[in-house]
């Protein structure tokens, strides 16, 4: 198999990115196809077969990212220490394919937790060591490029899994447990891919191996600029709740259970297509200016949300809310990447990711509340109002070297 570079547009002249990126994308492709085509159903399996509340909705989704991320920083970590990350992907994207096995099973709400609890551990396993492994393998100067590049490979997997929930469901009069044992098959697939094409090339040292791979002298040597890429992400995340409460706000608009993933194809169809060129243009511009612009869409997204009453209006929203994540999320991959050290880049992620993930639970399981008390108005305000102060945030403060 030929490992020669392909060129990108980027600022700077013979700039390539490795091809073992394509590949990467290919196994994200497939398992998040796997991941939505379960997810986009979820929510209204647990309330509508399962009896769950939007509270249950929204706590199960906050722990599971927070689950998540707590796995991300100790794989991370581990993976800087032993100088290797397949082995990590490889095994977080295999206990990801094993566990789906569960959902077709499911009968107890119970059952879900524990299923969707340890699908999240294998992506934590996986996704520092990744995306320590994608900076490894690109370019400074078009690292935005290649973090755009694996997430339009990724985001697309979100608009053919949900595609083909929507075909499933159809044709077999909303058989639930069908649609999850599909799921199970593009998952495997994945790891065939990430067996057979991705070959870890890169000189990535290892460090000295300790009984316990976060070494908390390590964290001094992370750079101010870096702790602020780390505060503005968290604080986005905080108004970016889970998009479990898109798929809710479709249901609640009229949407038939079978066709509500059509809103998570909105949603990643736009980013899909938006995520690549999004990244190589904050290869070029002030990432700060960026990051603003993707914020504001954030805002125009909820305020559309809180006040939709119809699937039209809410597929806008949705759509908006795909564009403000091509316009951001490759954005910061590459901004910690870039102020993280060489040697630690895996902690780094791990870090970023571990924040993400503790903002995402809070979010979402205030959001569940937020949706029990008030519904989708009180619950898009919310988070309208916490980006308002993301965006000051960003103009008030400092990112060094970063911006």
């Amino acid at each position: 198999m030929s490992q020669e570079p392909f060129r990108v547009w980027s600022g700077r002249a013979g700039a390539r990115l490795s091809p073992t990126i394509v590949w990467l994308g290919s196994v994200s492709l497939l398992t998040a196809m796997s991941s939505a085509m379960v997810y986009g159903l979820l929510p209204v399996f647990l309330v509508k077969v399962l009896g769950a509340s939007t509270i249950v909705v929204g706590t199960l989704e906050g722990a599971a990212e927070a689950t998540n991320s707590l796995m991300k920083i100790l794989s991370g970590a581990i993976s800087d220490q032993v100088g290797r990350r397949k082995p990590l992907l490889l095994f977080g994207y295999a206990l990801s394919a094993f566990n789906k096995l569960l959902f077709p099973l499911a009968n107890a709400v119970g059952i879900v937790i524990v299923a969707r609890v340890v699908d999240r551990i294998g992506k934590g396993i996986r996704d520092a060591p990744r995306d320590a492994f994608l900076t490894d393998i690109t370019p400074t100067e078009i690292r935005g490029s290649g973090f755009g590049l694996r997430l339009a490979f990724y985001t697309t997997g979100f608009v053919i899994g949900p595609v083909s929930a929507i075909g499933l469901m159809t044709l077999s009069g909303d058989n639930f447990r069908l649609v999850f044992a599909a799921a199970v098959v593009p998952a495997f697939i994945a790891i065939i891919v990430l067996l057979w094409a991705v070959q870890e090339t890169s000189d990535h040292p290892a460090l000295t191996m300790h009984w316990w791979p976060i070494r908390f002298g390590d964290w001094r040597r992370f750079s101010p600029a870096f702790w602020w890429w780390i505060a503005i992400a968290s604080l986005l995340t905080l108004a970016r709740f889970s998009q479990a409460f898109l798929v809710l706000k479709a249901h609640a608009v009229g949407v038939d259970a079978a066709f509500v993933p059509i809103i998570i194809v909105l949603t990643h169809t736009v980013y899909a297509a938006a995520a690549y060129p999004f990244g190589m243009l904050a290869d070029r511009l002030n990432r700060r200016i960026q990051l603003a612009g993707g914020i504001a869409m954030l805002i125009v997204a909820d305020l559309i949300l809180m006040r939709s009453g119809s699937f039209e209006v809410t597929a806008l929203g949705a759509m908006l809310w795909g564009l403000q994540l091509a316009v951001t999320q490759g954005l910061l991959a590459a901004s910690v990447g870039d102020a993280a050290p060489a040697d630690l880049r895996g902690t780094a992620f791990g870090i970023y990711e571990l924040a993400i993930g503790v903002a995402t639970f809070i979010a979402s399981a205030t959001a569940g509340v937020l949706w029990a008390v008030g519904g989708a108005p009180l619950t898009f305000a919310a988070g309208a109002g916490v980006a308002a102060a993301a965006i000051l945030a960003l103009m008030i403060g400092r990112a060094g070297k970063a911006a």
